[in-house]
């Protein structure tokens, strides 16, 4: 299964010219640019926009999961002094339902969820009716006077129960995804021996401190509808609004501010968004929408829950010969803007860093009675990660090696690389472009000194105490394409203005792409202002999902500035009567190499030179700017290693998370003290969903964790203190610097590393089986007679 080479030989970048000498700013932990603002108080969320003649709109919800809906009482509503409107379905009856991000799957449109309740309501949460009010406290007292009429049905909770129908003619499982390669069949027929897991993982989701919000205004003089707090998908959500409103995406522009928190979750396009403009549009007011803690909890995208069987096939020294696959996916009520991308990847990316000659999936994607699921950070592989590694640890046990040799027999070697496996995910070959799974083994177990820590453990056990170790390995993947653009200019004052179409959600993209711009085109990174978050200032842009920013748009940035590198030397060259060859930029002036007190021309200068209203323009093109554009047909594929520590309370149950390390390969690193941010900022997601978080309903289908006294988060008190480790061992050879992204290998294997820990300090292999892992889950192993 080696990769057909030519994959990687096609050209990748357009063609430029040769890299500005190095500032070596890429690869320094500089100061994070977006913070300034931060810091100062004077950031600009969603809720702090407003404008004049502004209208509040509050939500009506179902409190029934399903339901027909027979009517919706709105008079006692409208009759409250200082409301202006209230609609039910049937005032939006004609927008249509909110569509998704397209896949191979078909068949998935008539699951899409309408904007207000249509007939139907399909979960507690589900918007049934909205209100319009001078003030917000007006919209909410007018809403509970809202009454939906409502002839209750009973609820599918269970995405594993037997399928009924959704609507006439449709079933609960839209659709099973169905993947492999090989020959299965054989591989069990032959194995040495078998083994069987039955697994789950829990309900939960991306809980931003920004709740969501949003703003539209519609001005009709230019005839242009606005809407302020945006995030994470600007062009797509614009232009599918648009579509939705009868638009066209020029007249529509998104505005992004700053973002308490993306995670998958915010920005996605969901009813309110489409409700604001609607409204905006026909009351011709601006409209205003902040969600509160318990509508975010309630009807903000849930993810990860999930039900696998496994079973693999091994030979006498635990090699893995074929893997079967299935399981259930429980999408909620509708399928969102994500469609079936969640259960896609875990089918198409379960296999991780092992080498599996067969190989066999049926994902079943089934609606429930719930909250709608989408993405949350490693979405996917956080579920598969936690699946194929218990698997490699009852590997372990049936062959009676140690868990650490198991998972050596079975890694795909760096020799190897690349490697195709004859899947797809997202609708793109999965080729591991590069990697040293092995290498980044041996130097996490140096790191973290394990046979010390084996040691420490065996000497704490004899004293009583129930404490152990857990590993996991991972792939994630980065990079999605297909492509992205920027535009450079630098004005005639000097100063650099970088646009582009990707967003910020705290994640630092803002430095990582002055940093590459700076790296080439020799000036203070500082000075490089980014401009993000704004339909109106680009018109293609891919927004920040997928951990693709660094990669894409960093390589897109890394294009257009040295073209404008190249002009601004050719220029000099002119100015100077020096070759251009014999130049370079320092500071932001262009002189002769190796002569730092020779004359030389500022950025300044070269620009004012290429102004259209100068004569000096010199056939050039005018300005000093330049547009980049990145292609790639392939994602990228990080990898790394968690290593948790974890003792018991026999009292309590509760798992304490002692240490924690994480080791992380990402091809290169642009500033790694942001990758190290991202990582334990992730882990500590992935320590609350392998420990604490879960959205649970009762058997009527009421959801009970609704707040924070009930949906635990985890906290800065439960974190491990965690030892980061970054390598640039395998930079990827689909990107000229080798990039990979780092946004989601501090979740990845969280619940995976976690469960190996809780069975080790039990001291029972395989007990954890599903995930978050409750403290009555340990009393109950404790309590339970050994095997």
């Amino acid at each position: 299964m080696n990769a057909t080479p030519s994959l990687f030989e096609d050209p990748v970048v357009d063609a430029v010219s040769a890299p500005a000498d190095a500032d070596a700013v890429i690869g320094k932990s500089v100061t994070r640019l977006e913070d300034r603002v931060l810091v100062r108080g004077e950031g600009l969320f969603a809720a702090d926009v407003n404008f004049p003649r502004q209208l509040h709109m509050r939500v009506v919800r179902s409190q029934v999961p399903h339901g027909l809906l027979l009517g919706v009482d709105m008079e006692a509503a409208r009759q409250l002094p200082g409301v202006v409107a209230v609609w039910s379905g049937a005032d939006v009856a004609e927008i249509p339902p909110i569509p998704f991000r397209a896949t191979k799957v078909q068949g998935l449109e008539p699951y899409c969820q309408p904007i207000l309740a249509q007939g139907y309501v399909r979960y507690v949460g589900e918007p049934v009716a909205v209100v319009f009010a001078h003030d917000a406290y007006v919209a909410e007292d007018a809403a509970a006077l809202v009454q939906p009429d409502i002839e209750v049905l009973p609820p599918l909770m269970d995405a594993r129960e037997p399928t009924r129908e959704f609507a006439p003619g449709l079933s609960t499982e839209p659709t099973v995804i169905r993947k492999g390669y090989g020959d299965v069949d054989a591989a069990f027929a032959t194995a040495w021996a078998t083994v069987e897991l039955d697994l789950a993982v829990g309900r939960h989701s991306g809980v931003p401190l920004e709740c969501r919000g949003a703003v539209a205004r519609y001005d009709a003089s230019r005839g242009v509808l606005e809407m302020h707090g945006a995030a994470k998908k600007s062009h797509w959500n614009r232009d599918e609004m648009a579509k939705m409103l009868g638009l066209p995406p020029s007249t529509m522009h998104l505005y992004e501010g700053h973002v308490g928190g993306g995670f998958g979750v915010r920005g996605e396009l969901y009813p309110e968004d489409v409700l604001v403009c609607l409204a905006a549009m026909r009351l011709r007011r601006p409209i205003k929408w902040v969600e509160d803690r318990r509508e975010n909890l309630l009807a903000t995208n849930h993810s990860r829950e999930q039900y696998h069987r496994i079973a693999a096939a091994i030979d006498a020294d635990g090699r893995i010969l074929g893997i079967r696959n299935r399981f259930f996916h429980s999408q909620g009520a509708y399928v969102r803007t994500h469609g079936p991308r969640v259960a896609d990847m875990s089918a198409g990316l379960l296999l991780g860093p092992y080498r599996v000659p067969a190989y066999d999936v049926a994902a079943h994607y089934r609606l429930t009675n719930k909250t709608p699921a989408a993405t949350y950070r490693a979405p996917g592989r956080y579920e598969t990660t936690f699946v194929r590694e218990r698997l490699m640890d009852a590997i372990a046990v049936r062959a009676g090696i140690d868990p650490q040799e198991a998972r050596r027999r079975n890694l795909i070697d760096k020799s190897e690389m690349p490697y195709t496996r004859p899947l797809d995910a997202l609708g793109v070959d999965v080729v591991l472009d590069s990697g040293d799974y092995a290498g980044l083994l041996d130097k996490t177990l140096a790191r973290a000194d394990w046979p010390r820590l084996r040691q420490d453990i065996a000497r704490r056990r004899e004293q009583g105490e129930r404490v152990g170790l857990g590993l996991a390995m991972f792939v994630e993947k980065s990079g999605l394409g297909p492509s992205d653009t920027v535009r450079l200019t630098v004005d005639r004052s000097g100063a650099l203005e970088l646009v582009t179409g990707a967003g910020s959600v705290g994640q630092g993209m803002e430095t990582a792409l002055a940093q590459i711009c700076a790296h080439e085109l020799g000036v203070d990174y500082q000075s490089v202002r980014v401009i993000r978050g704004r339909t109106d200032q680009i018109e293609f842009g891919n927004g920040a999902h997928a951990s693709r920013v660094t990669v894409m748009s960093g390589s897109a940035t890394q294009i257009a500035a040295r073209k404008v590198r190249d002009k601004a030397l050719d220029v000099a060259s002119k100015m100077l009567g020096v070759a251009a060859e014999a130049l370079h930029i320092r500071g932001g002036v262009v002189r002769p190499r190796g002569d730092a007190v020779a004359p030389g021309v500022s950025l300044a200068q070269v620009a004012s030179y290429l102004h259209p209203s100068q004569k000096t323009s010199d056939g050039y093109a005018p300005g000093l700017s330049a547009e980049g554009w990145f292609y790639s047909e392939h994602m990228n594929y990080p990898y790394g290693i968690h290593i948790a520590q974890v003792r018991l309370d026999e009292g309590t149950g509760i798992v304490h998370v002692e240490k924690y390390w994480v080791s992380y390969d990402v091809g290169r690193a642009v500033n790694p003290k942001m990758i190290e941010g991202q990582i334990v900022g992730g882990l500590a997601q992935g320590l609350g969903g392998a420990l604490f978080e879960q959205f649970t309903y009762d058997a009527s289908g009421q959801p009970l964790s609704t707040t924070f006294a009930d949906y635990l988060m985890i906290t800065a008190h439960e974190m491990p203190p965690v030892d980061v480790l970054i390598t640039e061992d395998a930079p990827s050879p689909l990107n000229p610097l080798g990039l990979k992204g780092a946004g989601e290998g501090g979740t990845n294997a969280a619940g995976a590393a976690i469960a190996a820990a809780v069975d080790d300090a039990l001291g029972r292999p395989g007990a954890i089986d599903r995930l978050p892992v409750l403290p009555e889950d340990v009393i109950r192993h404790l309590a339970a007679p050994r095997a």
